[in-house]
């Protein structure tokens, strides 16, 4: 049991006394205004992803090369490491290559390489075959929940401490305002604001350095980023934002080809419409398959939940699921903004890594690779800002001299240009990737954040989509089920609205409630008041945590702050 969990487990709630010196930092628990105790580290880590294990990880492999020991803590707001990891995913293993070179010999969940590459552009009826530009050769088809639980076996080997089921909701600075840590949030609070029986008081996780590692639209991320204009200091441009919706599929034994990876475009997209699916053949007859689709798109009757059962339908696709049966559901943001949207990740007492900061490379469809190496780089210079009084800024050099940034620079044209369309955007990056090589002597803009890129509802026609049939497409309460998502029904909503009135008044009536379609949860439904006038209503229960709403809604009315520890959605082969 962690110390966390040991602590919330007294009886009395009251401080342990024990503390010892490790790496010139007091560790321990200690009395802090206000009644919340503290935890002290040298280093603490928000999010047990990718990038905030390789951060971790690696920190710990610089002290015992130099022979010194720093303490290292990661909070992960999931009931259990992976709970909240979802992707697709085609693993690029080039900074696991460099991060644990053994990693086959350690037992890694990487099994299944890359096959066979297709990609195809789908009409109503047909696939249609075209050139592959992912080039997966040594690529494998993993599930990331599992990659994460390995790494956090990794951590914890090398004396890295791993608190999740505790959310981080609160960043804690000095009188300087520079970062000092983070705040988990108070548990045992009911809807109506009062003091639940169970009643107990956050923690502070006090560190000289402090890495926020909280995935796409972090919301600690998204306020430092604010807080220090980060973005601005960095390469400028706002991020643009896309919704994942995944499935994992058994199949039948005759139909499964382990390691066949095939991307579409096209149907049921329309022209104007940014996105794309997948589908990979993993190990034991399962398949991922999912629908990615870009948060600019303009029609507020389009429903991202909906276009992805519709998609399942298509002849391509329906023969390969015919006979299974779904293991999982789930659905996550991912950052599309690559090397235009890239903040300075440097803040005063720390850091932000991974996709919290936005590395993933869009043609390819990979960021677990950038995230990790994001993660590492930033633990060297986290390690050179503790034990030998560098600068933090020295994340942000080394991260413009890496790989990283040479990658994401060579791409950063191919998700602007689809601004103008799938055709022009094809033509685009055909010339991009085959002729100009990633060096084409300007840098395409991205067009307006997402949440202004949703035109008023007369500008558009309803669509109706078909009603599942309950074996290849499915309503939503039956893909939450298979969520595993859970929350404590009597707790503060964690998705709250700056203005109440503006659903009503805005939503409802300009936008035809895009709200209730964006969501892929049904979280947000409008129902008849007292005096059967629509009122919105929040189901925060159902929130898969996918910050789409955050994101999209039309005013940015919608806050999403985290939820108590452990709530949320329990993925296990995502």
């Amino acid at each position: 049991m962690n110390r966390l969990a040991r602590f919330f487990s007294r009886p009395d709630n009251t401080v342990v006394a024990a503390t010892r010196l490790i790496g010139g930092w007091r560790r321990g628990f200690c009395d802090e205004p206000g009644g919340r105790e503290a935890l002290n580290y040298d280093v603490v880590i928000v999010g047990a992803g990718p990038a905030g294990l390789s951060a971790a990880i690696r920190l710990k492999q610089i002290c015992q090369e130099r022979n010194t020991d720093l303490s290292v803590c990661v909070l992960e707001k999931g009931s259990e490491v992976g709970a909240h990891i979802l992707s697709g995913n085609v693993f690029e293993p080039r900074a696991l290559n460099e991060l644990i070179p053994n990693w086959r010999q350690e037992g890694a969940p990487i099994n299944v390489p890359v096959s066979t590459d297709k990609f195809w552009f789908l009409t109503r009826s047909r696939a249609l075959s075209l050139p592959s530009p992912f080039n997966n050769k040594g690529n494998y088809v993993i599930s990331l929940s599992q990659l994460v639980r390995w790494m956090a076996t990794k951590a914890e080997e090398l004396g890295v401490e791993i608190y999740p089921g505790f959310a981080a909701g609160e960043v804690l600075y000095d009188e300087n305002e520079a970062v000092v840590g983070v705040a988990t949030n108070d548990m045992g609070i009911a809807k109506d604001g009062s003091k639940k029986e169970t009643f107990q008081r956050g923690v502070e996780l006090r560190g000289r350095i402090t890495l926020l590692a909280e995935g796409c639209r972090g919301s600690l991320s998204e306020k430092i980023i604010k807080k220090f204009n980060l973005r601005e200091k960095g390469q400028g441009q706002h991020q643009t934002y896309a919704l994942g919706i995944k499935e994992v599929w058994e199949i039948e034994e005759s139909k499964h080809e382990p390691g066949s990876v095939i991307h579409t475009i096209g149907w049921p997209l329309d022209f104007n419409t940014y996105g794309g699916s997948f589908l990979y053949h993993m190990a034991d007859r399962q398949v991922s398959i999912g629908l990615v689709v870009a948060l600019n798109y303009h029609n507020p009757y389009l429903s991202p939940y909906d276009e992805f059962q519709k998609f399942k339908h298509h002849p391509a696709i329906r023969k390969l699921l015919e006979g299974g049966n779904v293991i999982q559901y789930g659905a996550r943001t991912l950052n599309e903004g690559g090397f235009q949207s890239i903040p300075n990740p440097v803040f005063p007492g720390g850091a932000v890594i991974g996709c919290s900061a936005g590395f993933i490379n869009v043609p390819k469809i990979k960021g677990t690779h950038t995230a990790m190496k994001s993660g590492m780089i930033a633990a060297e210079a986290t390690y050179n800002a503790l034990a030998e009084g560098a600068k933090m800024e020295l994340y942000w050099e080394n991260l413009k001299k890496s790989w990283i940034w040479e990658e994401l620079y060579k791409v950063r044209n191919y998700r602007p240009a689809f601004e103008y369309g799938l055709l022009p955007g094809l033509a685009m990056s055909g010339l991009e990737h085959y002729i100009f090589k990633g060096r084409l002597p300007l840098t395409l803009k991205h067009g307006k954040p997402d949440h202004e890129a949703t035109d008023v509802a007369s500008k558009h026609k309803h669509i109706n989509y078909p009603k599942p049939d309950g074996q290849i497409s499915f309503d939503v309460p039956t893909s939450l089920y298979r969520s595993n998502t859970n929350h404590d029904h009597d707790q503060p909503s964690h998705l709250r609205l700056r203005d109440p009135s503006l659903p009503q008044s805005v939503n409802l009536p300009l936008y035809a409630a895009p709200e209730t379609r964006y969501c892929p949860a049904r979280v947000y439904e409008y129902v008849p008041d007292e005096k059967n006038r629509q009122k919105l209503q929040i189901n925060a229960q159902n929130c898969l945590h996918c910050k789409a709403c955050d994101i999209k809604d039309p005013k940015q009315n919608i806050e999403w702050i985290v939820p108590e520890g452990g709530g949320g959605p329990g993925y296990s082969v995502m």
